[in-house]
């Protein structure tokens, strides 16, 4: 910048880079649009794929907008800010990334086009947000009461399966999704996670995945000589370990005659035989040990006909807990028989050729339940699991909330129509932005028709006709043309529409409101003495243009 003199004055530090005004908007925008067009033709049931292959080599195939973000390797600030929306819904609600990232990338190339008016970004901002507080109140005055229908929740959790690359079971994983959700909808915890354990089996047909109402642990036995099943089991869960301590570094001990060195061991022997004792007064008959295990202790257990398991994750401790109603106890000598939790089962299977899993099955008042997947490779079996973490999540939405909305790109062309008739009763340059946001929404039944092979104006053309006839006419990807989606039961919960929508407006807002970028130098990582210059200094790279 210039002083008063006009000798410019440079207040950065150099080899800094800035850009101002318009530039540098348009330079977000097209940030912004990129990722949103490297999610776009995923969405729908009809939708694309995609290979993310990360350094190691390894391929993940996908058509998951939340695993496609965070999979990709994004350096543009401004693209991070849209992958953390997309992030945000995800955490949020489970479901509709896609849909967010790709109304937040439209609702950015409208306003530029608006900028391209001389229209203030202020003023977009303004608009966006009127038009986001209406286009909420559009959708939750559309949104049906289902609370208690069990079919209804089916019909929501094929809607969130379709395109999936799981459609050959589309039923069996409905209803296990179904199943799963209203057995731990009243319990508290954070996400699902808490309280659902994936299990991915390769081998087997889908048909065969199923719900265990219990947990399974990827362990075995600690010795062949447990018993493999344990009917009635009463478990006990261990913080600690049942092996001694290994002497520090410093310790000493001093044996000068053989009678000595026995009688050491003896007391080593004594001390693990208290402890199982004490574990065999309180009841119980299965052992799971966060740590290890020693061989003595592995031995006395066998005798005594206690199947036990160590190294067991401390996630897996406590989803056991939760299961069983077992107590985690650190000090074995403390334990009561109320500590302990119960199954009807605990039993080690075969699982595959090699490998060994131990069951624990029938809890009766399980807070924790397992998912077991089946599937012909790991690939499958990871798509699986994504798109049953969408479809128990949807769920869980609807059982909590109740409300749903139509599918097929529906709400959005109602509320595409209702913002219209509302933009038109403004005076100010608002009204530019809120017709710009309600084209922006039509980007979804737009998308949906182009990814489903049909002419995507055509069919827009077609959905904007049937408005009014007194049904809620969305997108029929069989045939391109509007259909009832309620008849279909092609259904979305409300709160995945309504988060969507705020977190597009948010992202697309914070983006148009920076009109100034300066990027620092990047510091050169600079060699040690006696160190390869060529294997530490990083190249200057310029800032990355989408």
């Amino acid at each position: 910048m210039a002083g008063l003199s006009g000798v410019p004055v440079i207040i950065l530090k150099e080899g800094s880079e800035r850009e101002s005004g318009k530039n540098a908007q348009h330079r977000n925008i097209l940030a912004a649009k990129a990722v949103a067009e490297a999610v776009r033709t995923t969405l729908g049931p009809k939708g694309m794929d995609k290979m993310l292959i990360d350094s190691s080599g390894d391929a993940t195939i996908t058509n998951d907008g939340a695993t496609i973000l965070r999979e990709m390797d994004i350096e543009n600030p401004v693209a991070k800010m849209i992958v953390e929306v997309a992030k945000a819904q995800d955490d949020e609600i489970g479901d509709g990334t896609t849909t967010a990232v790709i109304i937040a990338g439209k609702l950015l190339e409208k306003a530029e086009a608006l900028l391209e008016q001389d229209v203030h970004p202020t003023v977009i901002v303004q608009g966006y947000k009127q038009a986001a507080v209406r286009a909420q109140k559009v959708l939750k005055k559309m949104a049906i009461d289902v609370s208690g229908d069990q079919e209804m929740l089916l019909k929501i959790a094929r809607t969130s399966i379709r395109g999936k690359g799981t459609e050959m079971a589309l039923d069996k994983l409905s209803q296990i999704s179904v199943d799963a959700a209203r057995a731990v909808v009243g319990f508290e915890g954070k996400d699902i996670e808490e309280n659902i354990k994936m299990v991915r089996i390769p081998g087997g047909r889908i048909e065969e995945s199923s719900i265990n109402y219990g947990i399974v642990l990827e362990k075995e036995r600690t010795t062949p000589q447990m018993p493999k099943s344990i009917k009635n089991a009463r478990i006990m869960l261990l913080e600690g370990t049942l092996e001694l301590k290994k002497l520090g570094t410093d310790a000493k001990i001093t044996i000068t005659e053989a009678k000595d060195l026995s009688s050491f061991k003896e007391g080593e022997e004594k001390i693990i035989k208290e402890q199982i004792d004490a574990i065999i007064a309180t009841g119980a008959n299965v052992v799971f040990c966060e740590k290890g295990i020693g061989v003595f202790a592995q031995g006395y257990l066998a005798n005594r006909g206690i199947l036990a398991a160590r190294r067991v994750k401390r996630e897996d401790l406590k989803m056991l807990a939760l299961a069983t109603g077992a107590k985690m106890v650190g000090d074995v000598m403390q334990l009561r028989p109320e500590d302990l939790g119960s199954a009807a089962l605990v039993e080690e299977r075969r699982v595959g050729k090699e490998k060994q899993m131990i069951f624990v099955e029938g809890c009766e008042k399980a807070k924790a339940i397992s998912i077991i997947l089946h599937g012909v490779s790991d690939q499958l079996l990871e798509e699986m699991e994504r798109a049953l973490d969408d479809s128990l999540n949807v769920v869980l939405d609807v059982i909590r909330s109740g409300k749903i909305v139509p599918g097929g790109g529906a709400p959005e062309i109602l509320v595409a129509e209702n913002l219209r008739q509302y933009a038109s009763t403004l005076e100010g340059r608002e009204q530019l932005a809120i017709r710009a946001f309600a084209d922006a929404v039509e980007a979804i039944p737009f998308t949906l028709a182009e990814n489903s092979g049909f002419d995507p104006v055509d069919s827009l053309a077609a959905l904007r006709a049937k408005q009014g006839e007194g049904k809620i006419y969305g997108l029929d990807i069989a045939s391109g043309k509007p259909a009832d989606m309620m008849a279909q039961g092609v259904v979305e919960p409300l709160k995945v529409k309504t988060q969507a929508i705020k977190s597009a407006a948010e992202a697309a807002t914070m983006v148009l409101r920076v009109d100034d970028v300066i990027a620092a130098k990047r510091e050169e990582m600079t060699p040690k003495p006696g160190q390869s210059p060529h294997d530490y200094t990083m190249p200057q790279m310029p800032m990355p243009h989408y």
